[in-house]
């Protein structure tokens, strides 16, 4: 438990509704397989109904915090997971025509989602101590992703995939109702929230203050790009080499049983040391990684680098988010979060298409370009410790409340 020392009870409850979340999401593993079969689409129509909701979740996930900082974080949590639970629960008796708009509605829900339940955690942790809280997250939401789609295959074969998005839409609407009964509404404005107070700077203005905020974003969506052709490009080469689909199976399991095992204990040993140093290590990592493909296409080649891969995601994923909301004003924290969610997450419209047509065009480049950018933001990130930081100091009238991330209830009299 000491590896838990110093999370908040606000936290630990959130990770728990994290894991039953993560363990009922199968809308994300298993929708294209829904789309070309029981559906019928031609894959191209798949891809790009996919590629929609790809794009409404990185929208969510980049206006989640903004709406949060305005209305509330725990609103926004509740707002996004209602809204995303109706539209699932509904989607297998929707007509083909209506998926073009509501898919990209669930998604945008979700990625509000994400972003909200970010910057919960954000307030809920005074600075500096962020890192284990991060960790605890991460490991409730991949313990659920390790357990839900095996049990998703179950039911998709004795059932119907129908029932897959039935029951990610309850477990989300369960979710708000979770949220709704361990976050605390003290503090929710049910008004319009007061402007920031007078002399608060602007959203750009405190990311020039801390230049390297920007630097940050930038390598990560850099290195999202290259971290998520594990999900695109890298079955289809594994399969143009005699790997077949359970080979790539139990490389992904790799992936999962090293973050389970690992990640908090990475956390807690590593808390100490600077945030920077320890992403740009993790960035460095994952380009090692892809570069262990180039000399040979083995088995022993693949499993090496997923283990890179998998150790550099632990060192940089809860190093940086905890990094952004360290150097967050607390009027702009959701903001913050937003940026950072909507960086990481830009790979899962970005990889496939670039990453296909790179490795349809000129393979024997795809993992060596993969390297040498990840590679590449590792440095910007270890080269920006130098930069300066200058923080704006901001007025404290309108901090977060630190359960709910909601603007302060002004006070009568």
């Amino acid at each position: 438990m000491g590896m838990l020392t110093g999370v908040p009870r606000t936290v630990r409850l959130l990770a728990l509704g994290a894991f039953f979340n993560a363990m009922v999401s199968f809308t994300f593993v298993y929708l294209f397989v829904y789309l070309t079969g029981p559906r019928g689409l031609t894959v191209p129509q798949a891809g790009l109904l996919t590629g929609i909701g790809g794009i409404g979740l990185v929208a969510g996930n980049f206006t989640g915090g903004w709406f949060g900082d305005r209305y509330g974080h725990r609103r926004m949590l509740l707002l996004g997971s209602c809204a995303g639970g109706a539209v699932l629960v509904a989607l297998p008796v929707l007509p083909l025509p209506a998926l073009y708009a509501v898919l990209p509605l669930a998604q945008y829900a979700t990625g509000v989602v994400r972003a909200a339940n970010s910057a919960l955690v954000a307030v809920s942790v005074p600075g500096g101590g962020r890192r284990q809280s991060f960790a605890l997250t991460r490991f409730a939401s991949n313990g659920g992703f390790t357990v839900g789609p095996p049990v998703g295959a179950l039911i998709a074969a004795r059932f119907s995939y129908d029932w897959l998005f039935l029951l990610d839409g309850v477990g989300t609407l369960l979710l708000a109702c979770y949220a709704a009964r361990i976050l605390p509404a003290r503090g929710t404005a049910h008004s319009r929230p007061a402007p920031p107070p007078p002399g608060a700077p602007g959203l750009w203005r405190e990311l020039r203050a801390r230049p390297a905020v920007p630097v940050l974003l930038a390598a990560i969506v850099c290195v999202d790009l290259v971290y998520r052709q594990q999900y695109s490009t890298l079955p289809v080469f594994l399969a143009d080499h005699g790997h077949g689909t359970a080979f790539y199976g139990w490389l992904i399991a790799v992936n999962g049983g090293v973050i389970l095992c690992l990640e908090l204990p990475a956390a807690h040993a590593l808390r100490a040391r600077a945030p920077l140093g320890i992403v740009g290590t993790g960035l460095l990592l994952v380009g090692a990684g892809y570069a262990l493909l180039i000399p040979g296409d083995g088995a022993a080649f693949a499993v090496l680098m997923m283990v890179s891969l998998t150790l550099g995601e632990i060192l940089y994923k809860t190093t940086a988010t905890a990094y952004v909301a360290d150097q967050a004003p607390a009027h702009a924290q959701g903001r913050f979060q937003s940026l950072y969610a909507g960086a990481s997450i830009s790979g899962q419209v970005l990889a496939p298409p670039l990453g296909g047509a790179l490795y349809a065009t000129a393979p024997a480049l795809l993992w060596p370009a993969c390297a040498v950018l990840a590679c590449l933001a590792g440095c910007a990130v270890l080269a920006a410790r130098r930069l300066p930081v200058s923080p704006v100091p901001v007025p404290a009238a309108r901090r977060p409340d630190a359960e709910t991330g909601s603007p302060a209830r002004p006070r009568s009299g």
